[in-house]
């Protein structure tokens, strides 16, 4: 592969539009090997490279769509990898060019290929749900397909999915896809399936505790290694090993994890690839802080920050905020830890990714509780639960839930100590009855959860960690006078049950 580059580079001069099409596939062969500068390379003769457009006058309008293609997603991975700003947008540009263009040619399958990369664009900027939109759109094109594209776009939907912590969802996309996969000849597409499929595994085995999703995640991951080798992809070997240290240190195994993170982080600055190094510091500072290595941690944190701002990544700078954030505060720098963490769902919420951003809610509420006043707590809460409204992941929804009874608890101690209402403060006289002072402050606990959810017995519910119906029940019971506090129930204008 290397020589033909040479050649094609040492003949630049005598090139000509017509070679385009079969230098754009060389292009594509050396991109889908994390050869990115190699690939640039090839395309010299009508291309510059990242930020300029290619050069198409007098192009056939197949050979201009290729030109657009190929450059348009050399620019996304340059710009991922060099942490370059506003690459994204101008490789979205690009490809959407290219995908209009095979479209005015009939060209099903380059349609599809240009918004698969488009796609991933969407993804790096984390606006998940324009990824998800034009991937479940590539799968409506190719349905009667059985072709590259459909994988690649399966394969693609999954990984947003999980992004967007539906993981359930994710994990019904990977098991319905895997015997497609199966009979792929491709290396390249059987390591990276293989490689989401056990990140999907490790995240829900540590959720859920489940031992044989970690251990079969464990085996995906070294699938994915033997593939990635096959087909001569050290970039991404270079995540799996990233990957596999992150599991490791989750299991307690830190040695093992130190180990693989940082054959990573080596492999990455090998590759010149600034965001893989700084993802690579951010899972190291993660595990320092497993460690309970607050110092440590920090110094990696900030040093992965600093090596994903501006590069146009917001989910991976949001979720390296958020370890920044929890280092930080560790250290006891309560206000600097706040305003990393307000960055972190303020970045995410704008990139179009709300669950990063309810989880930098969930650690700010974890981490600065016995710091922050009530009032900061409670929309700290807020903000996560609507942020994660949609999550399926088991871990994230404990903690949510812990969270609602931290502050919920909180509350009701700052308003015991403002007005004093506690068992110490309560007359024991003649006929006072425990069983009525239990009620009466049962309806207090009930009525403030009432208020502080806007009414949603749902969502007081969880602050008071007790089940809906369990809450339901004891409204109609016991405290009835408090059903005028929550939100009228809206009844159903049809019987969910058909009538035969």
């Amino acid at each position: 592969m290397e020589l033909h580059t040479a050649v094609f580079r040492n003949a630049a001069e005598n090139v000509v539009a017509e070679d385009i099409i079969p230098l754009c596939e060389l292009a594509k062969n050396l991109e889908e090997a994390g050869e990115f500068e190699s690939a640039c390379e090839t395309l010299r003769p009508f291309w510059r490279g990242l930020p300029h457009r290619p050069e198409t006058a007098d192009f056939a309008e197949e050979a201009k769509a290729e030109l657009f293609l190929r450059a348009g997603t050399l620019t996304g991975w340059l710009g991922s990898a060099q942490q370059k700003a506003g690459a994204q947008e101008t490789a979205k540009d690009l490809i959407s060019e290219s995908a209009s263009l095979f479209e005015t040619l009939r060209m099903r399958e380059k349609v599809a290929e240009a918004r698969v990369d488009l796609a991933i664009c969407y993804w790096r900027e984390g606006a998940l749900d324009e990824a998800r939109v034009t991937l479940q759109l590539v799968l409506k094109e190719l349905e009667d397909l059985q072709s590259e594209q459909k994988l690649r776009a399966l394969l693609n939907i999954a990984i947003i999915e999980k992004a967007a912590t539906r993981d359930r969802e994710a994990l019904r996309i990977y098991r319905e896809a895997a015997p497609l996969f199966d009979g792929c000849s491709s290396h390249a597409l059987k390591g990276k399936f293989h490689n989401g499929y056990a990140l999907l595994l490790k995240s829900l085995g540590l959720a859920e505790n489940r031992e044989e999703y970690t251990d079969t995640a464990l085996v995906e991951f070294a699938a994915a290694s033997f593939h990635y080798e096959q087909a001569g992809y050290h970039r991404f070997q270079a995540g799996v090993e990233n990957n596999v240290g992150f599991l490791f240190a989750s299991l307690g195994r830190f040695v093992d994890a130190y180990a693989h993170v940082n054959s990573a982080r080596n492999l990455f600055i090998g590759l010149t690839d600034r965001g893989g190094t700084a993802y690579a510091d951010d899972t190291l500072a993660q595990i320092f802080l497993m460690e309970g290595r607050s110092q440590d941690a920090e110094r990696v944190a900030r040093r992965a920050v600093q090596g994903l701002r501006g590069g146009g990544e917001q989910t991976k700078l949001a979720e390296a905020l958020t370890t920044h954030a929890k280092a930080l505060a560790r250290l006891k720098q309560t206000h600097v830890a706040r305003a990393t963490l307000d960055q972190a769902v303020e970045i995410a919420q704008n990139a179009g990714n709300p669950d990063r951003g309810g989880i930098a809610a969930v650690t700010a509420i974890e981490e600065l509780s016995s710091s922050l006043p009530v009032e900061a707590l409670q929309n700290y809460y807020r903000t996560a639960e609507e942020l994660l409204s949609n999550s399926q992941n088991v871990s994230i929804r404990a903690r949510l839930g812990e969270c609602a009874r931290r502050v919920l608890s909180i509350g009701i101690t700052t308003t015991n100590e403002a007005t004093p209402a506690a068992a110490d403060s309560v007359a024991l006289t003649p006929g006072f009855s425990l069983d009525t002072e239990v009620l009466r402050y049962e309806g207090t606990l009930i009525r403030r959860a009432l208020e502080e959810s806007g009414g949603s017995v749902t969502r007081a519910a969880r602050l008071l960690g007790v089940t809906h119906q369990g809450l339901a029940f004891i409204l109609n019971g016991r405290h009835n006078d408090l059903l005028s506090v929550r939100t009228p129930v809206k009844r159903r204008r049809r019987s969910i049950i058909r009538n035969h």
